[in-house]
This record gives structure tokens, sequence and C-alpha cells, in this order.
């Protein structure tokens, strides 16, 4: 199995392994803030794409953003990822998670150190800041998500 790698829940023992590295493109939004919000999340590693997105209910863009993220950092952590590159068109969760930027608001700050804890397990984790137009694919996802979201606070 060629893609293997990114399928494994525990490395093997005995046998040395390749460093496994994955890139995910991560995007969360809200319809209003706060309004209807998911995230997505468009992982590419060993050739395999793997889509992940998830309906929050009424919350603000940057937790969907943070959410996202999570759900990225778990995803690794599962599949026992080694090096990750996170690709985000969300500056501020971007520079927050680089040290760059403070941490002020008391959700974000409870995400943050989640996720940090998660980066950690993983090893070496590298956060770029792309354009919007860099992130469509994860932008799909997230904006079905917000979709499912509207949708079960209509019925």
């Amino acid at each position: 199995l060629k893609n293997s790698n990114c399928l494994m829940n525990k490395p093997q023992l005995l046998k040395p392994q390749a460093v496994v590295h994955a890139v995910a493109n991560i995007d969360g939004g809200s319809r209003g803030n706060p309004g209807p919000a998911g995230y997505g999340v468009h992982i590419e590693c060993n050739g395999t794409i793997i889509e992940l997105k998830e309906a929050l209910g009424i919350t603000t863009n940057n937790t969907a953003e943070y959410r996202g993220l999570l759900s990225a950092l778990q995803w690794s952590v599962e599949k026992g990822i080694q090096s990750l590159h996170i690709r985000s068109d969300s500056e501020l969760l971007v520079k927050q998670m680089q040290g760059e930027y403070r941490v002020r608001n008391a959700k974000l700050q409870k995400l943050h150190g989640e996720a940090t804890v998660l980066a950690k397990k993983i090893g070496q984790v590298q956060y770029e800041h792309i354009p919007r137009e860099k992130n469509k694919e994860a932008d799909k996802l997230a904006n079905k998500a917000m979709d499912e979201t509207s949708l079960t606070n209509t019925e």
C-alpha cells in the first residue's frame, strides 16, 4: 500500500520509517459573526486526499477557524503524522499560533491551548498564511458545513 503511511494509527515497531508529512489547508467561517458556522479541512498526504468538515451551530468566524485547525491537528495525531504544514487564510490564527499575536479572547485562548498541546504531539508543525484564493478546497468544505448548520437551525 503506497499510501499506508497516512492511514497508520501507530508507527510500526522494528522497522525504520520515513517521516510522515502532510499538508492541511484549513478554513472556517460563519454567516454573520456570530452566525451559522462550520469548518473545512483539505489534507494531502502521500498522494491521498482527506476532507473533513463539520457544522458548528452558531458561533464566530475565529472560533470556526480554530475548530478547523483542531480537526486537522487531531487527525494528524491519530494517523501518526510527524510533520504537518498548516495553510490558512486567517492571518489572526496563523500569527497567534506562531506566537506573533497574543490571544486575548478567552474562548480562543482555550482553543489555542488545545491546538498547542496537539501540535506538540505531532512534533514539527509549520503555519503559513495564504491568500483566500489559494484556499478554495477548504473554503468549499467550510461552506458546505455552514449550509448544514443553516439547515439544522431552520428545522
